[in-house]
């Protein structure tokens, strides 16, 4: 009975879409076809001009120290397109010459090293898919309010194929030092971007990274090389990096203390909140769009967690009153984005959809409410409770407190 059910249910969905395709006489509308040649082969591929699909640029009087913002509510898949990848600069984009820049490994090394990216290129590499996500993001969901929409409460974090060297290879090859347990991470921005790693996190899954997608990663991401830390804050990801200063201590940089850090209700500040917690997000249906009417429809959205893979996503479509499986899309990697999606037939009634996401060591992504309960409200980062939308009868989405 249970198969016959889905069989009915997905010829009904199929037939639904479908009918959708028909105009108004019955007949069923064929595009027609192009009677001259098409446009010829080019260098190097462009998006159809019927496809608009942007960053979100925040508004600054400082361009050079601003963000971007992931389309996600636009998205398919787990991948996000390069030149859609989110933007966050202190000082904003280098222009580095591959073949003059250099690596320095050194401090607390029984061998120094200074490397070229052509060196680099030449050593064991590995390719892995992981998401990048600004500590900032989500941060106006401490706000009851909350985002508007998807791009601008979320887009914070993107998601790649990063190709390069493992960091532990190098680190071998410089031969750590017994006291060695921290480095500085540098980068060859204006503002010398820079962050303390611990040694165990270098010699477990971090990479230094000169591939993204495929290609060579774009300017903004880091070009010639990024420093690629799986799970934990963006900024720790340091882009454009020139210097590994391994020492026996954090060094307490002004990007791990005056920032960066979350300040509780108690009056003490957490510091070095390395992983990104579980999280995920409705992209569709979601603020600021509109759905054509009761009858079927997919929720879809992302879920992804610094601490690992996600192993479970629930929707609730009464609020959170009761909670349903989503269907997760293979394959899945570990701290990186996975696809959900759930069939929902609207009613046309008024009603909430929500998430939760649940990744393999057990950790349930929180309510606001329970959020705030553990941490209070004066940080503006790791927000990573779950996102509410109300769908009104009509099919207009809007966040819940709007």
């Amino acid at each position: 009975m249970r198969k016959d059910r889905r069989k009915f249910l997905g010829a009904a969905a199929l037939g639904g879409a479908l009918a959708g395709c028909a105009s108004k006489e019955g007949a069923v509308e064929v595009t027609e076809e192009p009677s001259l040649l098409g446009k010829p082969v080019g260098a190097y591929g462009e998006r159809s001009p019927f496809e608009n699909v942007k960053r979100h640029l925040n508004d600054t009087k400082t361009p050079q120290a601003a963000s971007s913002r992931t389309p996600l509510h636009q998205l398919h898949g787990i991948i996000t397109p390069s030149a859609l990848h989110f933007e966050r600069h202190h000082s904003g984009v280098p222009h580095l010459d591959p073949a003059q820049h250099r690596l320095l490994i050194h401090g607390l090394v029984e061998r120094p090293l200074v490397l070229t990216v052509a060196e680099l290129k030449r050593l064991p590499s590995v390719s892995r898919v992981h998401f990048v996500e600004c500590s900032g993001n989500t941060g106006s969901e401490w706000s009851p309010k909350g985002a508007p929409d998807v791009q601008r409460g979320f887009g914070l974090a993107s998601c790649s194929e990063w190709t390069g060297v493992p960091l532990s290879l190098l680190l071998a090859e410089a031969g750590l030092k017994k006291e060695a347990k921290w480095m500085l991470a540098e980068g060859a921005d204006p503002c010398k971007m820079s962050r303390s790693v611990p040694v165990e996190k270098a010699m477990n899954d971090a990479m230094i990274a000169y591939a993204q997608n495929g290609e060579a990663i774009r300017p903004e991401q880091g070009y010639p090389l990024r420093l690629i830390l799986p799970g934990w804050e963006g900024n720790i990801n340091v882009k454009w990096l020139r210097r590994l200063h391994v020492a026996d201590e954090p060094f307490y940089t002004k990007d791990e203390t005056s920032k960066y850090t979350e300040l509780q209700s108690d009056g003490k500040a957490r510091i070095f909140t390395f992983e990104m917690d579980a999280k995920s997000v409705i992209t569709s249906p979601s603020g600021e769009q509109k759905i054509g009417g009761p009858g079927f429809h997919e929720i879809s959205g992302l879920a992804w967690s610094g601490r690992g893979r996600i192993e479970k996503v629930e929707v609730s479509i009464d609020g959170g009153k009761t909670w349903k499986p989503a269907q997760l899309q293979e394959p899945r990697y570990s701290k990186a984005f996975t696809r959900f999606r759930f069939p929902w037939e609207f009613t046309g009634v008024e009603t909430i959809i929500v998430s939760r996401a649940v990744d393999e060591t057990g950790y349930v992504q929180p309510s606001r409410q329970e959020l705030i309960a553990a941490r209070g409200t004066n940080s503006q980062y790791h927000n990573n409770a779950t996102k509410p939308w109300r769908v009104a009868a009509d099919g207009s989405v809007t966040n819940v407190e709007a």
